[in-house]
């Protein structure tokens, strides 16, 4: 940052029980094949049509770690993190529950499940419940995500 106000939010900005939403990102045949290069995982599932053809998919289907970074991105497109995020601190309860192929489009529904204060002063801890959803409004994957935030700066007494 070079000193101008973050646009992300602050720990004090969170609310429990408050649900935020991102935008949307259709899932590419592109996406799977750079995934499958970046990752090194060419596990046929992802990559082969033919053996596909076998699988109750069909087609190839992306990568789950793939379809969680598409979704962390779309949380960093909505400004949430952007100059307060300090870091991830955990991902618990990860659950893939449909496939997502090419052309699925995917959007991220974050539930505020926990807040809590660090022992440092300057930021707190946020549990979001996330679910990533297809097209359908079907989850696909679901996770509880643990997040430190910046605090928002107290008055100098």
């Amino acid at each position: 940052m070079t000193g101008a106000a973050p646009r992300g939010r602050h720990f004090d900005d969170f609310a429990v029980g408050e649900v935020i939403v991102t935008g949307r990102r259709t899932i590419t045949a592109t996406d799977i094949v750079n995934f499958a290069c970046l990752s090194g995982d060419f596990n046929e599932v992802h990559c082969n049509h033919e053996y596909c053809r076998s699988t109750p998919f069909g087609e190839p289907i992306a990568h789950g770690p793939l379809v969680y970074a598409v979704a962390a991105g779309l949380n960093y497109a909505s400004g949430l993190h952007e100059g307060t995020l300090l870091g991830l601190l955990g991902i618990d309860r990860w659950r893939m529950h449909l496939p997502v192929r090419h052309g699925d489009t995917i959007e991220c529904r974050s539930t505020v499940l926990e807040l809590r204060p660090t022992s440092k002063p300057g930021r707190g801890i946020v549990v979001f419940r996330r679910e990533i959803m297809n097209q359908h409004g079907e989850i696909v994957q679901s996770l509880e995500a643990t997040l430190m935030f910046r605090a928002r700066p107290r008055p100098v007494a």
